[in-house]
C-alpha cells in the first residue's frame, strides 16, 4: 500500500486544500519522533505552485490541524510542489501518467526486486502494468509502496 498520511488526515486535507483552488495531490506522513514530518503535496496544473501558493495553504492547514489534532505529538508541516519527480498516490495518477516512466519501490519483491524503474504502460481493475526491461509485468497497487516519476529533461 502506497505510504501515506493516515485516512483521517487525508479526508480533512483534501477538501481544504481544493477549497482554496489547488489540485491536492497527497500527502505522507514520516513519524520520526521529535522530528515527524507531515508533508503535503499541491498543484495548479495551469499555473504551477509559487512559495506564496505553499505559504497560504501552510496557514490554512496549520490552524485546520491545530483544532483537529489528527495526529499526535510534535511533527514539522511541509508543503510543497509535486515538482519533476511527481509522487504518484492514487491509482487515478498512475492513469494519468501513462506513457512516462516511473520509478517503484514495492512492499513484496516481483521477480526477485523490491525497487523497479519501467515505462508505466497500463492502470485498471488495481493492477499496474509497466514495461520493464522489453517485458510487460503486472504489480497488484497494494503492492506499491512508494512510487513517483522519472524526471524528463530535454
Amino acid at each position: 500500500m502506497i505510504r501515506q498520511a493516515s485516512a483521517k488526515v487525508l479526508q480533512l486535507l483534501e477538501p481544504l486544500v481544493e477549497g482554496l483552488g489547488y489540485e491536492f495531490v497527497g500527502a505522507e506522513y514520516l513519524p520520526q519522533g521529535k522530528h515527524s514530518l507531515l508533508r503535503i503535496y499541491i498543484d495548479n496544473p495551469d499555473t504551477g505552485i509559487s512559495v506564496d501558493d505553499c505559504e497560504c495553504v501552510s496557514r490554512q492547514v496549520s490552524s485546520m490541524l491545530d483544532v483537529e489534532d489528527p495526529i499526535s505529538g510534535h511533527y514539522t508541516l511541509e508543503v510543497s510542489s509535486p515538482g519533476l519527480d511527481r509522487p504518484l498516490f492514487r491509482p487515478e495518477h498512475f492513469e494519468r501518467f501513462i506513457g512516462h516512466e516511473i520509478k517503484l519501490v514495492l512492499s513484496a519483491p516481483v521477480n526477485g526486486r523490491r525497487k523497479l524503474t519501467a515505462e508505466l504502460k497500463a492502470m485498471s481493475n488495481n493492477l499496474v502494468t509497466l514495461v520493464l526491461e522489453g517485458e510487460l509485468i503486472e504489480i497488484d497497487f497494494d503492492n506499491i509502496e512508494k512510487a513517483h516519476l522519472v524526471p524528463v529533461f530535454d
